[in-house]
């Protein structure tokens, strides 16, 4: 599931090559200048904002499944002694015929609720996507201001000066650009919401 968000990831710094021709004239004091910038990608997802209100949704819909499942498994046991409690007074036939029955049923729902696990977790995947295109002009702007040329993940670097990783500053001015991302005039909202446009 990670793949895509880290391919994404290993990417960045190539979407970023528009800006490269302009970053010297952009270039703020303050801020770290260097051609190379690093950030850590995970990090910078699961401590904005953003990332913290969409995993905080994803885990409740997360037990919501495993609290289904639980519910699921206890009446199927309980439908399962009821029917050996019966066999005895049924003939094979009849008995046969309610055991397939409970057999089908049986994968029906385990089939419905693999279902509902792999949603959520595309379902995670797509919001990662969405973070990062919503991050992306924030990014952008920090590449100009550093002089940057590219920014790497910081995961794919071997060694690195500290100070060139902008993930701290980062998540700050994601979360003061889109703040967690639900729709205005809410907290909090739900896992199906679209993401914020990326603000440019």
């Amino acid at each position: 599931m990670a793949g895509l968000f880290r391919l994404w990831a290993l990417a960045l710094g190539l979407s970023f090559s528009c800006v490269a021709a302009a970053a010297q004239d952009s270039v703020q004091p303050g801020v770290v200048q260097s051609q190379i910038l690093t950030v850590e990608i995970d990090r910078l997802f699961a401590e904005s904002a953003y990332g913290q209100r969409i995993t905080r949704m994803l885990e409740a819909e997360g037990s919501e499944i495993a609290a289904e499942n639980r519910r699921i498994e206890a009446e199927l046991t309980a439908e399962e002694k009821d029917l050996t409690e019966k066999r005895a007074t049924l003939s094979p036939s009849e008995f046969r015929a309610l055991a397939e029955a409970f057999d089908q049923k049986v994968q029906e729902l385990r089939r419905e609720q693999d279902t509902k696990a792999r949603s959520l977790g595309n379902l995670s995947e797509e919001r990662r996507r969405q973070f990062l295109a919503a991050a992306e002009p924030v990014l952008a702007q920090l590449m100009r201001e550093a002089g940057a040329a590219v920014i790497l993940d910081k995961r794919t670097v071997f060694l690195s000066a500290g100070v060139i990783d902008i993930t701290d500053t980062a998540i700050a001015r994601i979360d003061a650009a889109i703040g967690d991302g639900a729709p205005q005039g809410e907290t909090g909202g739900t896992a199906t919401e679209e993401a914020p446009a990326a603000q440019e």
